[in-house]
This record gives C-alpha cells, structure tokens and sequence, in this order.
C-alpha cells in the first residue's frame, strides 16, 4: 500500500511539473509577443527566487500540518509580521547584536507555534479556530510593536546574509564560471542520487519506474538547472537565499519520506485512530507540526525583512494563502495522509511563475487573485475527483 501510494505522489509531481513547464512556456510567448521582455531575462529569473522565496520557505512548513488530516495554518501571515516587527526593533532602533536578534526571532516563531500546537494537539480546539485566532493576535501584537509604522533600512551587515550574491565579485567571467560550475554539481549529485535511490528501492522489493523514465528526468531536470544557473551567471550569480531554500527543502523531504517521525504524519492523516493504536503517538505529531510551522514563519520573516529591508505593518498579508495553495496545487491531499515536499516547491513555483508572469503581462492585480483562486480550487477538486473514482473502482 504504501509503495503504491509513493507510485502515485510521483505520478501527481511529474504532472504538476509538466504543467509548470507548459505554463512557464505559454507565458514566454505572451510576454515576448506582447514587447515586454521575457520570463526567462537573467534578472527576472534571480527575482523570482528572490520574491518567491517566502512561499517555498511556508510551503515546505504547511504541508507538514496538511498532512496530519488536511489541518492548516491561517496565522503565519500575521507571525511573519510580528516576527519582523521584532527584527526590526531589536535590529535597527535597539541596535542589538544581529546573531542574538536572529536567534530571539527564531525561538519567538518556535514559541508561537508551540503554543498554537498545544491548543490544537492537547485540548484538541479545531486548528482552523486555533490559527484564525492567531491570525488576528499575532497582527495585533506586530502592530502594537510597531505602533503602525515602518522600521527601515536594516544594516547591510545582516542583509547580506539573505540579499547577497556568490561568488562575492563584480567580474562577470568569474560569476558565470563560479555560476555554472555549481549548477554542473548539482546535476552530477541528483544523477548519481537518482539512479542510486532507484537501485536501492529495487533491491529492497519497492515499486519502481522504469529506468527509461529515471533517465530521462535525470537529463531533463539536469537541463533545466543549467540553464537556470547559467541565466544566474549571466546576472550576479548565485543568491544567498537559494543555497537557505536548498537546505530547508532537502532537510524536510529527507525528514518526511525518510525518517520514522516524518512518516508518522503520513499515517496519521492516513488514518489516525489505526495510527494511535499502531502506537504512534498522535498529539505529538500534531504538536510538533505547528510548533514547526512557528519556526519556517519566523525564517519567512527573516528572509522577508532583508529583501523589503523593512518592517511593516502589512507584512505577511495573505502569505498563508500562498503557502496553502502551494501545496494542493503540488499533490497534496484536502483530506491529509498524501503530498511530498517537491510537490510542493513545485507548487510554490507555479504560484512565483502565474504572479510573475501576470505582472509582467500587466494584468490588473485583481484578476491576478482570481486567477490564482481558480487555480486553487481547480486542484483541489481534481484531487476530490481522483479520490473518488479510485474508491468506485
């Protein structure tokens, strides 16, 4: 059962990322037929990182909670506000060492979530009411920190460490060589991965695909980093921020497809009664997805105040919505127990792609939210649909 769940987790990302690149190239030929540049322009790609990296930072927290039941968290639009309420005043008006600011912020996002997680994993209040309740606390607070204004501009000794680029020079033949060599090794290490996690499924009896099709996603994921790394190259390298996103997304799908806690929160959007009585302790898996979900808002509010190099009342407003859509638009189940976390970076770059492209396009922001909210709810009912014909079959 659970290998054929796997099979169709994969069947669902290999989709979504078919659709992204077909959405990606639609809105290259509207772009470029229209004489406004080009989706794929050096610097457009280095924004999109940039602007979109709050999402996949949220995402890959969100669909931790969505997997324990289709719960979610409506506040962490409101805990990135205060967070870098916070950051902003301990950094720039009390001018306190940057590295303890980090960590204070850090462990209020932790604290804020632990106390949702108690709420919702303890006394079992409903985690819409939890978070929605929190949505409005939580910005409550940031503007009593703020008093309704905006703390600006961060010192550049602790923007750099989210707005910087690598390598640190202006010669354009170092950065593009610097550029491409790192993409080269990303490419070597997800082949020598790709082909060495297939042998090792096939070995232990796992379902496997075909090694034709490893192969060609190998070749076919390998292009696409080149030329996105040679793109960045062209610009001014690699963001610091890519190499944070790397590491929070390779740390959570390891943890969830790999380690024994992360396949608890499977089993217990699964089916939580036949979990608690397999053992799995139900409330610490509850309690430990939103009191995660605290820790990547407070990381989303670091990274958010650096690139906007203030805080603001209006901070983290719809973030949630982001981060939610993100992740059913990536396979993730409404009903919880299915869902990857490469689903839903790919999610959250579809949401960077249709923001940025319909940007580009000029299109009015308000069509801009309707579009994204039929995209939304298109995925979800694709998911109900597919839900219930697997049942009638």
């Amino acid at each position: 059962m659970r290998h054929s769940l796997g099979i169709k987790d994969t069947v669902k990302k290999n989709s979504m990322l078919i659709v992204l690149l077909a959405t990606m190239v639609l809105f290259q030929v509207l772009i470029s037929s229209s004489g406004r540049g080009s989706l794929f322009a050096p610097s457009n790609i280095s924004n999109l990182i940039s602007q979109n990296s709050y999402v996949v930072i949220l995402a890959s927290g969100m669909l931790l909670c969505i997997l324990t039941g289709g719960n979610i968290d409506l506040s962490v639009g409101s805990v990135v506000a205060l967070v870098g309420a916070l950051a902003g005043t301990l950094v720039v008006n009390l001018h306190w060492n940057i590295y303890l600011s980090i960590v204070i912020c850090l462990l209020t996002g932790l604290a804020i979530g632990a106390w949702q997680g108690f709420w919702i994993a303890y006394v079992r209040i409903p985690p819409f009411i939890t978070t929605l309740a929190g949505m409005l606390l939580w910005r409550g607070v940031a503007l009593l920190i703020l008093n309704g204004l905006t703390i600006s501009p961060f010192p550049a000794e602790y923007t750099r460490y989210f707005n910087s680029f690598l390598p640190n020079t202006e010669d354009a033949a170092t950065i593009f060589s610097f550029t491409v060599i790192v993409g080269v090794v990303i490419c070597l290490i997800y082949g020598f991965w790709a082909l060495f996690d297939r042998y090792t499924k096939k070995k232990k009896g796992y379902a496997t695909e075909p090694l034709a099709i490893t192969l060609v996603k190998v070749v076919l994921l390998s292009v696409a980093v080149l030329v996105v790394f040679s793109l960045l190259g062209r610009h001014k390298g690699v963001p610091v921020v890519l190499i944070l996103l790397a590491v929070i997304v390779l740390g959570y799908s390891y943890f969830t497809a790999r380690t024994v806690p992360g396949r608890h929160l499977y089993a217990m959007g699964g089916n939580e009664k036949a979990a608690k009585l397999s053992g799995v302790d139900t409330n610490r898996v509850l309690f430990f997805a939103y009191a995660n979900m605290g820790f990547l808002s407070a990381v989303a509010a670091l990274v958010g105040v650096a690139r906007f190099n203030s805080a603001a009342p209006t901070a983290g407003t719809n973030y949630e919505m982001d981060a939610i859509g993100s992740c059913f638009i990536g396979g993730a189940s409404a009903y919880g127990g299915t869902g990857t976390i490469g689903g839903a970076i790919i999610g959250a770059i579809f949401m960077g792609v249709l923001n940025n492209g319909m940007s580009i396009l000029g299109i009015d922001a308000n069509w801009q939210k309707a579009v994204k909210g039929i995209v939304v709810l298109a995925a979800v009912v694709f998911d109900v649909l597919s839900k219930k014909r697997a049942k009638s079959s």
